[in-house]
């Protein structure tokens, strides 16, 4: 079935959102209704006025994901919808040679040096076997700031291309300062390289593509010549502890369905996820420069998730935006503990409240703001619910006073002779219903596909995963309620968010787990005594929120355990098509970072400045730092004079002896450098610092081979 998106016309794109938003209110109006009248029973009053204003806004949100899932299961149903980017190929474009100059690009930042490495190794080896070799670069483009991580970058690297035999495909830039975090990072790229290419492949530290889906992204660029991004639909992958493998099985069986409902309603205004996704680099050069928000942080000042205006821009200057659904071979990975995930949402939160400032700037398309204000609400729902619980307690308790124990029957019931009781809890179950309708139709979706049925373990195992995942989420779902919410809180108080590396995986210590949710459990043994001394019956239907927030410390350690994770792996549960049948990518990234050898850890007191360490003592690691760093032609007599004495106190002194600043630029001087290497083997043990000494005994007893060892 080919598809031309030149034919498809403004008027079909508005009917499919129409029809989209059509099913939303067909949903959400029953319910509203419906809650409108319980509190018409009993009259109403500000707080009542506030709750229904919370419960219609909340609704909406739920009915849009059950409506999306609901075309979704439809289309899938008819055999897919008709208006795809990837149904675009003809069958001379699978055969014609692909031409074009791509760049596959990976931003890092005091990433975990072992994984970024492997993720590069197992793509650069997929792109070789589909022929795309002799068109395709790759660039490690780093922003590290943990000089550790730094030098075992370099080192790993230029180990890499030595051992693929890569040298001019794979290249590593290490920017002097990390101005404007990913962004910037890639701006950098687009100016120093990007008129050599035609695409960008943008990879995160955890991603993962194969070389059939980089050729697939490109070809479908190379066919549609109006595209400027093909934003691909990423599958979690390599997931260990039971969280991070509860979001993996979730993602893999709700997300097809879900994907083409969204393709259906967002067409060629889809969005732009920071990642995964294929660029077309003359336009992206062009038009999406980043603008700074007037005023500070945390609203103004730099933007920081940047995925979403560029999006906007490219799509305001005239180029579509299309979620490539139907392509596969692309992954990444997910947070391995609920700690790392709320971690994470806080980075987004702030970069996506910023929106604000953006949804009714000039020349935006109207999809492109619903984007901005979905990106918004996403995470002012947490917020929203804490509070609509809060004036559920506060109704409940005003009732009770009033002695109010079955309202009167006016409104609809008066018609229906429905009970007040009876008219809330088909209410909840309405409600209830919403929410599960996305993991039913997906569940539904398989009965058509016997071999995905099988590939996720057969139907046995679907459905205990279902069911344990609604109950691991159902309890984790109001922690990161309270998470968002004080995240929001700090974030009106003008409190910026650090953009740090994101953990990839291990587990999170006891110690660090009650710290994070100690205020949690207080405040869900709180609620627990006040709602059940309110109402005990309102407490019944709490329950679930209260018992995750007093459960918070022990849930969130358990579902962070790699060993327990793996335990529910071993016996089939969360099993998805990715573990049983999986591609020969996956397999070589898994037995490559099951089989790396760890680097022994240095003692304590040489850790924090190991990379200084062995960039000064290790003759192939201080070869490969000088090498890469820039040649000052004349510096000034000052800074010269600088230099001589920073590099003299650090040797007679050790590392501690100046600041974190001064040993970042001795590690950018390549002058410094090379003093430092030469002096610190020349001089005598008794004329240098302890720390020194130290690291001298450390290196020339274990002798380290640092370009294979990869680790941190």
């Amino acid at each position: 079935m080919h598809f031309d998106p030149s034919q498809l016309s403004s008027e079909e794109a508005s009917r499919r959102r129409h029809r989209v938003l059509t099913i939303v209110l067909l949903m959400t109006g029953p319910a509203i209704l419906t809650m409108a009248d319980l509190h018409w029973r009993t009259g109403y009053d500000p707080w009542k006025v506030l709750h229904l204003i919370l419960f219609t806004l909340l609704l909406v949100l739920i009915a849009l994901g059950a409506a999306q899932s609901l075309v979704g299961y439809l289309l899938r149903r008819q055999g897919g919808d008709r208006c795809r980017i990837a149904d675009t190929l003809e069958p001379a474009d699978l055969v014609r040679p692909v031409e074009a100059r791509t760049a596959v690009v990976m931003p890092i930042c005091n990433e975990d040096v072992g994984r970024v490495i492997e993720g590069i190794r197992a793509t650069y080896r997929s792109v070789v076997r589909a022929g795309l070799l002799p068109e395709c670069d790759f660039f490690l483009l780093s922003d590290s700031t943990d000089s550790n991580c730094w030098i075992a970058e370099e080192a790993a690297w230029l180990a890499l291309t030595r051992e693929l035999q890569a040298e001019g495909r794979i290249f590593y830039r290490k920017r002097r300062l990390g101005i404007n975090k990913k962004s910037g990072n890639l701006a950098d790229f687009c100016r120093r390289w990007g008129k050599l290419y035609r695409y960008m492949v943008v990879l995160d530290a955890d991603s993962l593509m194969t070389g059939e889906a980089i050729h697939r992204l490109v070809q479908l660029m190379e066919r549609n010549r109006r595209v400027g991004i093909i934003q691909g639909v990423p599958l979690l992958a390599n997931a260990e502890t039971i969280i991070a493998r509860l979001q993996q099985f979730a993602s893999r069986l709700y997300g097809p369905v879900s994907a083409s409902g969204l393709n259906y309603w967002q067409l060629s205004e889809a969005n732009y996820w920071g990642h995964n996704a294929i660029i077309r680099l003359a336009p992206f050069i062009r038009h999406c420069a980043l603008p700074e928000l007037p005023g500070r942080g945390p609203f103004g000042g730099r933007i920081l998730s940047h995925d979403y205006v560029e999006a906007a821009l490219m799509r305001r200057a005239g180029w579509e935006v299309w979620l490539a659904t139907g392509v596969e071979g692309n992954y990444e990975e997910c947070p391995p503990t609920v700690i790392d995930l709320a971690e994470r949402d806080r980075r987004w939160l702030q970069g996506n409240l910023q929106h604000t400032r953006l949804i009714f700037a000039k020349g935006f398309h109207a999809v492109n703001r619903v984007h901005f204000l979905l990106g918004i609400l996403s995470y002012l729902a947490s917020p929203l619910w804490l509070a609509f619980l809060v004036l559920s307690t506060v109704i409940a308790d005003q009732m009770k006073r009033a002695g109010q124990a079955e309202a009167p029957l006016t409104g609809f019931a008066a018609y229906v002779h429905w009970s007040y009781s009876g008219e809330a809890l088909c209410l909840f179950a309405y409600t209830i219903a919403l929410l599960f309708l996305p993991k039913i139709l997906a569940v539904l979706d398989l009965r058509s596909r016997p071999a995905d049925v099988a590939a996720f373990g057969g139907w046995r195992k679907i459905i205990e995963g279902v069911l344990l995942e609604t109950l691991i989420f159902t309890l984790v779902a109001p922690v990161l309620m309270l998470f968002h919410s004080w995240f929001i809180g700090l974030t009106l108080l003008g409190q910026k968010v650090s953009w740090g590396a994101q953990r990839r995986g291990g587990a999170a210590a006891l110690a660090e787990t009650a710290v994070a949710h100690g205020a949690q459990t207080i405040l869900g043994l709180l609620g627990a005594w006040i709602v059940f001394r309110i109402d005990p019956q309102l407490g019944f239907w709490m329950s679930p929120i209260l018992a995750g927030l007093i459960l918070s410390i022990p849930l969130s350690y358990l579902t962070g355990s790699p060993s327990l994770g793996l335990w529910l792996r071993g016996h089939g549960i969360f099993e998805t098509p990715e573990e049983s049948h999986p591609l020969p990518e996956l397999r070589e990234l898994a037995a490559a970072m099951a089989g790396r050898s760890e680097s022994p850890e240095p003692p304590p007191g040489l850790k924090a400045n190991y990379g200084m360490l062995q960039a000064v003592l290790d003759p192939y690691v201080n070869a490969v730092h000088v090498s890469l760093l820039r040649t000052k032609d004349d510096p000034p007599r000052a800074t010269e004079e600088r230099f001589i004495a920073l590099r003299t106190t650090l040797l007679s002194e050790g590392p501690k002896a100046i600041t974190p600043h001064d040993r970042k630029a001795l590690l950018m001087d390549a002058e410094s450098m090379h003093w430092l290497h030469q002096e610190a083997w020349a001089t005598p043990a008794a004329h240098l610092a302890p720390w020194w000494r130290s690291a001298l005994l450390h290196y020339t007893r274990l002798a380290p081979a640092p370009q294979t060892a990869f680790s941190r």
